[in-house]
């Protein structure tokens, strides 16, 4: 018997190997058959029958021409290897759909062995050169040892290009992560980010919560406590105070063991990534994951751990800064106010009306904190103009209203000393509030969009409050009557895309007065 016929029995009759049943069985390797031959379908599916690679099996599709294998590809993105024949509808049927598959289908992924029975019409060296195809082979030497050749280094090719994929899509996402950590403004989308994004990165469906136990000298008003950041849907309860009394007993061990040890833990399905900062802060990953989580994996969780640790303690640490600043600012504000025998809660709704506007036009999220913070700043000036002078309760004769127009000079003067972003922006409101959308303001007969947005939005806001608030020299306006001449003085002192966006506002500016009214000055002021 030649080696030829040995190789056809063995074909036929070699044992099926015995197949050990999973309890998690993997998804099995998809093979497109492209080939007019029905024989050559049935062989291939019977001899390939208890194939086996990486713990998956085969999932045979069937095409038997180019047009429906154009079918088949369409509706799949999962097809590891085509079998394809050169010769089908045409005599060059296989090489033409190998080329749409790579240039017109884009599909880089599946490897493509070419099949022929007729070598003649497609000379394997051309066929290797001009076609982005990874193998080629004549039927005749296909038999079952040479099917296993083929298939093994197939499926290796596609299995490492499908790591690969996911390895520059773990990158995005790393990269992506980065830049919303980056972008949060608060600790709350800081935590948000780094959960949604830690499953994603390895490549699991996962459920879990971050949390942290902050140092007492790192955050004086979350010291000591676990404090959970964020959370899946399956533990949103915890997010609440009172929630954390009811954590779940798993969850609690899991979490209580790593801190009492000091170290991450990990097991198949779940891991608590433990880290704690120079600054004394803990932070714990609590993680469960549908499918068995490899050593790799696990490796990258304890860094991304540390790395949760140290951006949070960073970002908890500029937050107490921002606050501070913030803190400062209304205080500043507030004393100038006061001067003037004017409310204290006048900077807090100058604030938030400037910010509620500036969101209206569209100013991107920090644009408009930035104007939050500069908006009180607006009137300090006024601590350069005489007593006598801020508290006249009658109108001021020329002389008084010269000076008392110089505090837009004074203000910008003091600010613009600075080169920070928020007190620059101030000295800007400052030296333009006083400004006209009409050219009749002061100091300097600014028009229209000469005047800078945020001194143009500062500028509705400090009226629209003047005219609400008690002063020396008047009387508070009532709500309707204070907007009606807002509305009046569009396109003359205001400019009148502002004055619509807040007309279309006017909850969200009753609400403001709701909160901050003039009998109550905030307390942590």
């Amino acid at each position: 018997m030649s080696s030829h016929d040995e190789d056809d029995h063995d074909l036929l009759f070699a044992p099926e190997s015995v197949l050990v049943p999973t309890e998690h069985p993997l998804d099995p390797w998809v093979v497109l058959i492209v080939d007019d031959e029905p024989q050559v379908h049935e062989v291939t599916e019977l001899v390939m029958a208890d194939f086996e690679f990486a713990g998956r099996h085969l999932l045979f599709l069937h095409a038997y021409s180019a047009a429906e294998a154009r079918q088949v590809l369409a509706s799949r993105s999962d097809v590891a290897l085509i079998l394809l024949d050169v010769v089908m509808e045409t005599e060059h049927a296989g090489l033409d759909l190998a080329r749409d598959i790579r240039e017109q289908m884009r599909n880089h992924r599946s490897r493509i062995v070419l099949r022929t029975g007729q070598p003649g019409q497609a000379p394997e060296e051309h066929v290797i050169k001009n076609y982005d195809i990874n193998d080629y082979k004549e039927k005749t030497e296909l038999t079952k040892r040479k099917l296993n050749t083929v298939f093994f280094a197939a499926l290796r090719s596609y299995r490492d290009i499908l790591i690969i994929e996911q390895s520059k899509m773990a990158l995005r996402r790393s990269i992506e992560a980065i830049q919303r950590i980056y972008d949060s403004h608060n600790l709350k989308v800081f935590a948000s980010a780094v959960l949604d994004q830690v499953a994603h990165l390895l490549g699991y469906e996962a459920q879990g919560l971050c949390a942290n136990r902050i140092a007492a000298y790192a955050a004086s008003h979350m010291e000591g406590r676990l404090h959970v950041l964020a959370a899946t849907p399956e533990y949103a309860g915890l997010l609440d105070e009172q929630g954390l009394m009811q954590l779940p007993e798993k969850v609690k061990q899991a979490l209580d063991r790593a801190e009492r040890e000091q170290r991450s833990h990990f097991d198949p399905h779940h891991c608590v990534g433990y880290y704690r900062t120079s600054g004394g802060s803990v932070s714990l990953l609590y993680m469960e994951f549908s499918d068995p989580v490899d050593h790799e994996a696990q490796e990258l969780l304890e860094i991304f751990c540390s790395n949760v640790a140290i951006t949070y303690e960073a970002l908890l640490l500029r937050e107490e800064v921002q606050e501070t600043q913030r803190a400062t600012v209304y205080i500043l504000g507030e004393a100038v106010e006061r001067r003037s025998n004017e409310g204290g809660a006048h900077v807090r709704r100058i604030a938030e009306l400037a910010a509620l506007l500036g969101q209206a036009w569209g100013l991107e999220p920090m644009e408009v904190e930035h104007l939050r913070q500069a908006a009180p700043l607006h009137d300090v000036g006024k601590i350069g103009i005489p007593d006598h002078i801020l508290n006249k309760p009658a109108k001021l004769d020329a002389d008084e209203w010269s000076q008392m127009q110089q505090h837009a000079r004074i203000g910008h003067e003091l600010l613009a000393q600075s080169d920070r972003r928020i007190l620059r922006m101030g000295a800007q409101i400052a030296l333009e509030h006083h400004e006209r959308w009409d050219g009749q303001g002061y100091p300097q007969g600014l028009f229209g969009e000469t005047i800078s947005l945020p001194a143009r939005i500062v500028a509705l806001a400090d009226v629209l409050d003047s005219l609400m608030s008690d002063r020396v020299y008047k009387k508070r306006w009532d709500f309707e009557t204070a907007i009606d001449y807002i509305e009046s003085q569009a396109g003359l002192h205001f400019d009148p895309r502002l004055v619509t966006l807040l007309m279309n506002r006017l909850d969200a500016v009753r609400a403001i007065y709701e909160r901050f009214p003039d009998t109550s000055i905030s307390a942590e002021l």
